[in-house]
C-alpha cells in the first residue's frame, strides 16, 4: 500500500483575514445555500436511521431492518433522471420561478407529501407500505439534492464557492441531526402527553414535513442563477428531447473518456462504505444495548452536533493544508478506525459517558471524511457544461455503499454479535484504501490539480 504523500501541500498562499472570511459567510447567496443545505439533509434520516429506530421499537427483526437500506436506491440512481432536471421544464413552476427555482419548489412540495404519506404507515402492521413510503421520500429527497447541487454551483461566484460548500455541508449535517435526535425528542414529548407510540411517531414525521417548508421559502426568496438563465435562453429553441440528450450524453462521455475513470468510480463507491456499513446499525445497536431513546437523541443532538461541526472545520483545514490524496488518506483511515469506538462501547455496556465518546468520535471523523470527499467529488466535475449531471452521477455512486453494500449489515450483526460486527466494519475499508493507493500510483490526483476548500 503506497504511503500517503505529504510533500505536496495545497495551502493557499494568500489566505484572507478572519474578518474577510466571516464576511463571505454572511453573503446572501451563501446564506441561501446554507438554508438549502438544511433542507437537503433533513429527509435523509427519515427514510434511514430514524425509520430504523421506529421499526425496532415496533418489534421488526434485525434482518428486515438491514434490508430497509435498499429504500435508499433513488440516491444511487438519481443520475438517471438528473438530465431531465437539467433539461425539462415543470409546467407552471418553471414559468413562475425559473429553471432551477421551479424545480426546487416542485420537488419540495412532492417531498412534503411523501413524508406525510410515510407518517401514516405502521411498521408493525404493514412493513411493505412503510417501504413504499420510504422509497417515495428517498426519491423526492434525491431529486431535491440534484437541483440544490446545480443551484449551488451556478449561483455562487468563485470567491464564494468555498464558503458555500462549507455552509452547505454543515447545514446538511444539522438537518440530519434534526431528523434523527429532533424526531426522537418529539416522539418522546408527544408520548408524554398521553398519545400512543404509533401516533407519536406519526406527529414526529408530520413535524419534519413542516420543516421542509424552510427550503421552500428559501427557494421563493432566492433569485434564479444567471448561468441557469443564460442556459435557458441558449437552449430555448431546442426540443425537450434534444436538451435531455445533450445533457446526458455530454456528461457521461466526457467523464468516461478520462484515464482511470472506472477505477475512480469504484473508489467513489467504496470510500464511505465503512461509515455506511456501521452507521446502518448504530441506532439499533444503541437501543439493543439498553440505552433509552432520549439517551441516544440527547447525545447525538448535543455532543454529536458539536463533534460534527468541529470535524467539519477540521476536514476543511486538512483539505486546505495537505494535498488532495493525503487528505483522502487521513479521512479514510480516521473514519475506518472510528468504528472501534462502538466495539469498545459494546464491551462497556450502558454508560452515557462512553456513548457520548463513541458518538463524538464517529461524528468527528465522519465529518472530516465527508468534507474531504466532497472536495474530491467537486474536483472530478471539471466541465461546467455538465456539472449538475456529473455531480449527481458521483453522489449517486457514493450512495451505493450506503444502500446496497450495507443492506446485509443486519444479518452480519445478528450472526456475529455487536463487538465483532464493528470490528468487521473497520476491515471493509480496506478495498477503498487499496484503490486509493492504486490511483495515487497512477497519478490520478496530479491530473486533478490543486483543490481549494
Amino acid at each position: 500500500m503506497t504511503a500517503p504523500d505529504t510533500s505536496a501541500e495545497n495551502a493557499s498562499p494568500d489566505r484572507p483575514s478572519w474578518r474577510e472570511s466571516l464576511t463571505v459567510y454572511l453573503q446572501p447567496r451563501v446564506l441561501i445555500v446554507l438554508l438549502l443545505g438544511f433542507s437537503s439533509g433533513l429527509p435523509l434520516a427519515l427514510s434511514g436511521s430514524t425509520l430504523l429506530v421506529w421499526m425496532r421499537e415496533a418489534g421488526v427483526d434485525l434482518g428486515t431492518i438491514g434490508l430497509f437500506a435498499l429504500v435508499g436506491t433513488p440516491y444511487t440512481l438519481k443520475f438517471l433522471w438528473a438530465p431531465l432536471v437539467d433539461a425539462l421544464h415543470v409546467p407552471v413552476f418553471t414559468r413562475a420561478f425559473g429553471r432551477r427555482r421551479g424545480w426546487l419548489v416542485f420537488s419540495q412540495l412532492l417531498l412534503i407529501g411523501a413524508i406525510l404519506l410515510l407518517a401514516l404507515t405502521d411498521p408493525a402492521r404493514s412493513p411493505l407500505f412503510v417501504a413504499l413510503g420510504a422509497l417515495l421520500v428517498a426519491t423526492m429527497s434525491s431529486t431535491q439534492d440534484i437541483v440544490v447541487d446545480a443551484f449551488r454551483v451556478e449561483s455562487l461566484p468563485e470567491n464564494e464557492q468555498a464558503a458555500g460548500m462549507a455552509s452547505y455541508v454543515a447545514a446538511y449535517r444539522i438537518g440530519m441531526l434534526v431528523s434523527t435526535a429532533g424526531v426522537l425528542f418529539l416522539v418522546t414529548a408527544f408520548e408524554s402527553t398521553g398519545i400512543g407510540r404509533t401516533s407519536a411517531w406519526m406527529w414526529g414525521y408530520v413535524s419534519m414535513a413542516a420543516l421542509v417548508l424552510i427550503g421552500t421559502l428559501t427557494a421563493l426568496a432566492a433569485t434564479e442563477p444567471e448561468q441557469s438563465a443564460r442556459a435557458e435562453a441558449a437552449t430555448r429553441s431546442e426540443s425537450a428531447f434534444s436538451r435531455v440528450l445533450h445533457a446526458a450524453i455530454g456528461a457521461f462521455s466526457e467523464f468516461l473518456t478520462r484515464k482511470d475513470a472506472l477505477t475512480a468510480l469504484a473508489f467513489v463507491v467504496l470510500y464511505k462504505f465503512t461509515d455506511a456499513f456501521s452507521g446502518t446499525m448504530t441506532a439499533p445497536f444503541v437501543i439493543d444495548l439498553g440505552f433509552t431513546r432520549n439517551d441516544y437523541a440527547g447525545i447525538v443532538k448535543g455532543v454529536g452536533l458539536a463533534a460534527t461541526l468541529i470535524g467539519g472545520f477540521a476536514g476543511g483545514y486538512v483539505a486546505r493544508r495537505y494535498s488532495l490524496v493525503t487528505s483522502l488518506w487521513i479521512g479514510g483511515l480516521l473514519q475506518a478506525t472510528s468504528n472501534l469506538a462502538f466495539a469498545w462501547l459494546a464491551h462497556v455496556g450502558v454508560n452515557q459517558w462512553a456513548l457520548a465518546l463513541a458518538i463524538s468520535v464517529e461524528n468527528f471523523t465522519g465529518a472530516i471524511g465527508t468534507v474531504i470527499f466532497v472536495a474530491y467529488l467537486s474536483a472530478l466535475c471539471q466541465n461546467p457544461l455538465h456539472t449538475a449531471t456529473q455531480y449527481a452521477l458521483l453522489t449517486a455512486l457514493s450512495a451505493v455503499g450506503r444502500t446496497y453494500l450495507s443492506s446485509g449489515a443486519g444479518y452480519v450483526a445478528a450472526a456475529t454479535g455487536w463487538p465483532l460486527f464493528f470490528a468487521i466494519s473497520v476491515l471493509v475499508a480496506v478495498p477503498s484504501l487499496l484503490l486509493l493507493a492504486l490511483l495515487q500510483k497512477r497519478g490520478h490526483f496530479d491530473a486533478l490539480g490543486p483543490v481549494r476548500v
